[in-house]
């Protein structure tokens, strides 16, 4: 009998864990959705500034300002922009895979847990 409330107890902790790694996942994906919309965006803008000509006027929007920037400076912003986000991309895909990695590995700890239970329950109302 106290096998199986134990049993019970540790499967209560472990649906835990679970359900919050669940909760890292979700969030790791809406943060890498928001940096793969960044990342769209700053490509885009960098096509721009490629298709502009060297003397063309660029502007930077700076609260409520817009402020002249020099072609290059703008150029060289926007790639610094798109190494940032990658890296940052990258780091969320392998955060992702531990985050997954240790999910299925709960999720097998549940399934054996669940077992136990059964097999304890099984033997307890054989008694």
């Amino acid at each position: 009998m106290a096998a199986l409330r134990e049993a019970q107890h540790e499967l209560e902790t472990q649906a835990n864990h679970l359900s919050k790694l669940q909760k890292d996942i979700a969030k790791n994906h809406q943060v890498r959705k928001q940096y793969t919309i960044q990342l769209g965006e700053n490509e885009l803008v960098l096509k721009e500034l490629d298709l502009l000509d060297e003397h063309a006027n660029v502007y930077k929007l700076i609260g409520p300002v817009l402020v002249k920037q020099d072609l290059a400076e703008a150029n060289a912003n926007v790639r610094k922009r798109i190494e940032y986000i990658s890296a940052e991309l990258k780091r969320l895909d392998g955060t992702l895979q531990d985050l997954e990695e240790k999910q299925n590995s709960k999720k097998d700890m549940i399934l054996k847990l669940q077992q136990k239970i059964q097999a304890l329950q099984a033997g307890k109302s054989k008694a």
